[in-house]
């Protein structure tokens, strides 16, 4: 899920990469790193937010007209130091730094085929992977290298490496993870993992990176150069819109917001012949509250703020710990006791993961004098863990995967609670093959 950005040809490079990265924290937030390229490469990576980390005696040291970035959320490697990107290295070509957005699914069996020829890794991150596949082929051009490498890179990914002169964009064959082109008006190119980064930095949408695609960037040429790498078999992720990516965000040529919305309109037609009456229909914010706003629209049930969210507080699904995301939930949420207060309220999230937070919600308002806690999901079940950059590795944590609604209904402690189909949801986003192996379990892309 991590946010990667990649700034060319623009003499303030690495203030206006730490700006992309600042407005796509929510796509991680265990550490956050820029590498800037002027003649020689600088990286500085830290654990922290970017706000934290990126000040502005730190980017006093970032010079150049080129730096990539990266936020991180693990999906692999560990929580250290080490682990964080951007992934720089001394090779035979010079230097090289790349950062990665995804998970590779046969990153094993190729790190230990790597190792058994010698090689000696420093992270735990997939991501190194590249690294040493790249240094290790004979060809003369780095691109040629970076081409070889793929061929034995299979998963989910968006990468950008920066040479000393160059930066070459990739995008994964099945376009699983969003990674969008944009034009700065002050001079240079953009490459970002959503395009909310491009308005901080003053940036025009030009077109989306197409599935399979590599860009090259490089000095003297107006325009990047592109290579159709693979042969696009387009499944981009459906989760992308139910919950990572910011509600302002194009993904694909599909807008976030109104697709939440859609989901939540969903829902309100399914509710449309209940006989319950719901005083009040309730987001879970942030990420609930384009749904919610949806079904009110729908339904004509009055929408309001019944829950108010901390800022301060990150997201509580990324946490790398169920701890830490149950200390979140406390931290990051409080009820209106004096809105809720003998209401029956028809509350929406986004999604039901491990069911945890679900659960605490739902206490929180009950003990907040709520009379009933009706829960909505605007997204179906989900089943199946994925291994293409979401952190849910082992079933047994997902709650559906071995419960009933009605079981997850009484876990969660709700009065009733109601999900969308796997159809509604592609009806939803859009006509398009979607990567929904959370939903129904279908891993389409294959070792």
């Amino acid at each position: 899920m991590c946010a990667i950005v990649g700034i060319y040809g623009n003499e303030n490079a690495a203030r206006l990469a730490s700006l992309a990265l600042f407005s796509m924290q929510h796509r991680g937030q265990e550490a956050t790193g820029i590498s800037a390229c002027n003649g020689t490469m600088v990286t500085i990576k830290k654990r922290g937010l970017v706000s934290d980390v990126f000040k502005d005696d730190v980017l006093k040291a970032l010079v150049g007209n080129m730096a990539i970035g990266h936020n991180r959320y693990s999906t692999a490697g560990g929580d250290s130091l080490y682990d964080a990107q951007p992934v720089y290295a001394k090779y035979k070509l010079g230097e090289m730094s790349i950062v990665h957005n995804g998970n590779l699914i046969n990153k094993d069996e190729v790190r230990q085929e790597l190792i058994d020829n010698g090689a000696i890794f420093q992270t735990g991150m997939d991501t190194e992977n590249l690294v040493h596949l790249i240094a290790k082929s004979s060809k003369d051009k780095l691109k040629d290298r970076i081409q070889e490498a793929l061929t034995k890179t299979i998963g989910a990914f968006c990468f950008i490496v920066q040479s000393r002169s160059k930066h070459f964009v990739i995008r994964d064959r099945y376009g699983i993870r969003p990674l969008s082109l944009g034009k700065i008006k002050s001079g240079g190119y953009i490459v970002a993992s959503e395009t909310c980064a491009f308005e901080l930095v003053d940036a025009e949408f030009v077109r989306d990176i197409n599935p399979g695609e590599m860009l090259i960037f490089k000095e003297g040429q107006e325009e990047p150069e592109s290579i159709q790498l693979f042969e696009p078999e387009f499944r981009p992720c459906a989760f992308e819109y139910v919950y990572f990516a910011r509600p302002d965000s194009v993904i694909d040529g599909k807008t976030v917001y109104s697709t939440r919305e859609k989901m939540g309109k969903t829902l309100a037609q399914n509710d449309k012949n209940s006989t319950i009456k719901y005083d009040m229909v309730i987001p879970i914010p942030d990420s609930g509250v384009p749904a919610a706003l949806g079904y009110a629209e729908e339904s004509g049930i009055p929408f309001k703020y019944g829950i108010i969210r901390n800022h301060y507080i990150g997201r509580t699904f990324i946490e790398p710990t169920q701890e830490m995301r149950s200390l979140k939930v406390k931290l990051k949420l409080s009820p209106m006791r004096s809105l809720i207060e003998g209401k029956s309220l028809l509350v929406i999230d986004d999604s039901i993961v491990r069911g945890t937070t679900s659960k605490r919600i739902v206490k929180m308002l009950k003990e907040a004098g709520a009379k009933e806690v009706h829960f909505r999901v605007a997204s179906p079940e989900i089943k199946f863990p994925c291994y293409y950059g979401i952190d849910t590795p082992d079933k047994e944590e997902l709650i559906s995967s071995s419960r009933s609604v009605e079981e997850v209904r009484e876990y969660i402690g709700a009065d009733s609670l109601k999900y969308l189909s796997i159809q509604e949801l592609k009806d939803s986003i859009g006509e398009r093959n979607y990567g929904l192996e959370s939903f129904d379990g279908d891993y389409f892309v294959k070792k």
